[in-house]
């Protein structure tokens, strides 16, 4: 796999010098917000990393190459370009073949993260199993790719729109854990809370660091969800949001939106219905889980 990866200069020396690095995704950029805030939104991310001790390594496909680590004109296309494919791990043999351009979901990034010798990643939310799969079998790629993958996914839970009890049943089916990060309880994206308990709490990111090397020195592979909760300050309140998600999910519905399709378009008519709101709750808790990833990969970097 090394032929198909390159680093930028910044990752590189990072890597030569061994310093904390932190992996970030691209469809979040081509994807998850409009722009100008999609690419404004990933410069400032990258910025929080390395204003906390750490190196960003945005991740995408591009011309053939898995790059780690965007150039700021990189950035700039992948937030104004129309036809980037929303890249998973299915995807990614194909789109290096043909030269296209990939944004990297949460799954396609953690392959490409591992293979680059990166095991802490940012993002905002995971997929998960999505409402009615008991019927479509609609269940998201990251799930699979946390059972088998070693790379620590610091995020605020699992995105609302999906139904998160069946997400914590697939998780703990593959023997993921998932650390509440100052909760007790699962985060629902928007929302610091769900009615769902969390059975593993760190108050520090000590705890974190050791317990993901612990792990992985058992040799007990695949992945780390770090629930992070979005701040007090940016939730939504819960009844508003989980009434905006009903209506969107009716809409996708009856508009037949399927598969990798549904998250963008719930994200977009979410963020339509709350009349932005919800576009600035994702940005608050995109940055905030910066933070507190590249405080675990310092730390985690410190005694590995």
């Amino acid at each position: 796999m090394k032929q198909y990866i390159t680093l930028s200069e910044e990752v590189r020396q990072a890597k030569e010098q061994g310093k904390p690095i932190v992996a970030l995704e691209s469809t979040i950029i081509s994807h998850g917000m409009p722009y100008p805030q999609n690419v404004q939104t990933a410069r400032e991310v990258e910025q929080i990393i390395r204003d906390h001790g750490a190196v960003p390594a945005t991740i995408a496909i591009i011309d053939g190459k898995i790059k780690i680590g965007l150039f700021d004109d990189e950035l700039e296309m992948f937030g104004q370009s129309k036809d980037v494919a929303k890249a998973s791990r299915r995807d990614l043999p194909y789109l290096l073949a043909t030269k296209k351009l990939g944004a990297t979901t949460v799954a396609a990034t953690m392959i490409c993260a591992e293979a680059a010798g990166i095991q802490i990643f940012v993002t905002g939310g995971i997929g998960g199993v999505h409402r009615g799969a008991e019927t479509t079998m609609d269940i998201s790629a990251d799930l699979e790719e946390l059972a088998q993958t070693n790379v620590a996914v610091i995020c605020a839970g699992a995105k609302s729109i999906l139904d998160l009890g069946l997400t914590m049943e697939y998780l703990e089916t593959k023997g993921v854990p998932v650390i509440g990060y100052q909760t007790d309880v699962l985060p629902a994206f928007y929302t610091r809370k769900s009615e769902f308990p969390l059975n593993i709490r760190a108050d520090d990111v000590e705890t974190i660091a050791s317990t993901l090397k612990v792990k992985w020195d058992l040799n007990l592979k695949g992945g780390v969800v770090i629930a992070n909760p979005i701040p007090e300050e940016s939730a939504l309140d819960e009844e508003y949001i989980n009434g905006i998600i009903a209506s969107a999910l009716k809409e996708a519905e009856e508009k037949h939106i399927k598969g990798k399709d549904v998250t963008p378009f719930m994200l977009a008519k979410v963020k339509e219905l709350t009349e932005g709101k919800s576009l600035d709750a994702n940005i608050a808790l995109v940055k905030n889980n910066a933070v507190v990833g590249a405080q675990i990969a310092v730390s985690f970097n410190s005694i590995k």
